[in-house]
């Protein structure tokens, strides 16, 4: 399988990588976090690998005033100042190429070959690596039809408000359940795509557990932090690439 590719520019010194900052109206303080962090940035590219939001429940969303529409702006800011790229997460799946216009973002397939500075990085969300979690990943194929986002996008705006709020309420009843088991990233599938990818490292998020795991014959998987700046201590970290590898910055 041949995995779509981004070329950095020569002028790329730097580029940022995060991803499940889960950004919500009731999540002040990660919001003001990410705002802060893309005004004041150095980086020259920023990737954002899926669930920026904890929902997205179509573009229609941002064309009317509120958080979507606040987001749009800040986005739009950012992208003006640098490339943005943003590949969709479980949650935010339903971004699509009206809102990307709108902030100026560009979107890149998951998975997605970044070549830097001579070196080939693997980016995804991670979540179609997670091959323990069966009922996601049928859920998943369902979702990513465009026949069922079709049809979903067609009702009205405040009843696919609804149905997000029932799937989140849903969704975290499963986390509290005792029987809940955290599928990881399959280690002999994230080999499999770098190898096809000509690639030695994997960035990708979702787990929510950051890490670096050796994965064998120069291979590794670097998994990126969620964001909550109002936890203790607060969370809010990027990945960051230039020439010499990939180092983790801390931005609370």
């Amino acid at each position: 399988m041949a995995f779509p590719e981004i070329v950095a520019p020569p002028a790329w010194r730097t580029v940022d990588l995060i991803s499940d900052l889960h950004l919500q109206p009731s999540e002040p303080a990660t919001v003001a976090a990410w705002q802060g962090y893309l005004e004041t940035t150095p980086a020259d590219a920023i990737f954002i690998l899926g669930d920026l939001f904890e929902v997205w429940v179509g573009d229609d969303a941002a064309a009317l005033p509120g958080f979507e529409a606040q987001c749009a702006e800040v986005l739009r800011a950012a992208s003006a100042r640098r490339p943005v790229f943003f590949m969709h997460g479980n949650r935010d799946f339903l971004v699509g190429a009206k809102f990307a216009a709108r902030c100026g973002m560009t979107l890149v397939a998951d998975p997605t070959v970044l070549v830097l500075h001579g070196e080939r990085w693997l980016l995804s969300h991670g979540d179609a690596l997670c091959l323990e979690d069966t009922d996601y990943l049928r859920f998943r194929a369902q979702v990513r039809t465009p026949e069922w986002q079709q049809a979903l996008l067609a009702r009205p705006l405040e009843e696919r408000r609804t149905l997000a709020r029932s799937v989140r309420a849903q969704s975290e009843d499963r986390k509290r359940s005792p029987d809940m088991v955290w599928a990881d990233v399959d280690a002999d599938a994230a080999r499999d795509w770098l190898r096809q990818a000509g690639a030695g490292t994997l960035v990708h998020g979702h787990t929510h557990r950051p890490a670096a795991h050796d994965l064998g014959d120069g291979m590794r998987r670097i998994v990126l932090s969620d964001w909550d700046a109002a936890a203790h201590p607060p969370r809010a970290q990027l990945l960051c690439l230039s020439s010499a590898g990939a180092q983790r910055v801390d931005l609370r």
